[in-house]
């Protein structure tokens, strides 16, 4: 898989800092604040490794992701999703498992998602 990773979150700071994080290990990082721009990249053929926060205003990571799934653009893309809760939400994931690679707690731990980040990008 290309190192290509798009940062779904409506928190202008993780966005700067999980950029600056991934570029520095040669990522190409493409951010965005909201599901609908999400979707928008990928109708625009972004193919790679999302980070998808769940609690965004608008349209939540789950609905986001149903939306993906929905229109067909899961397709060469890797989900992995950060969320504050530290539970998986068994109710909202039920029929998502299949696209999502991991489940990663806020606030997480840096050197543990680079490490989760690379053993997917190594597949």
């Amino acid at each position: 898989m290309d190192k290509k990773i798009m940062i779904v979150d409506d928190d202008p700071d993780l966005l700067v800092t999980l950029r600056m994080i991934f570029e520095q290990k040669n990522y190409e990082v493409l951010t965005v604040d909201s599901g609908q721009d999400c979707i928008d990249e990928l109708e625009r053929g972004f193919k790679g490794i999302i980070l998808m926060d769940i609690m965004m205003p608008f349209m939540d990571g789950w609905t986001t992701l149903r939306h993906i799934v929905k229109k067909g653009l899961a397709k060469d893309v890797v989900f992995s999703i950060i969320t504050a809760h530290g539970s998986v939400d068994k109710e909202k994931m039920k029929g998502l498992e299949s696209y999502i690679y991991d489940y990663i707690a806020k606030p997480f731990d840096v050197t543990a998602l680079i490490k989760t980040i690379t053993s997917i990008s190594t597949k």
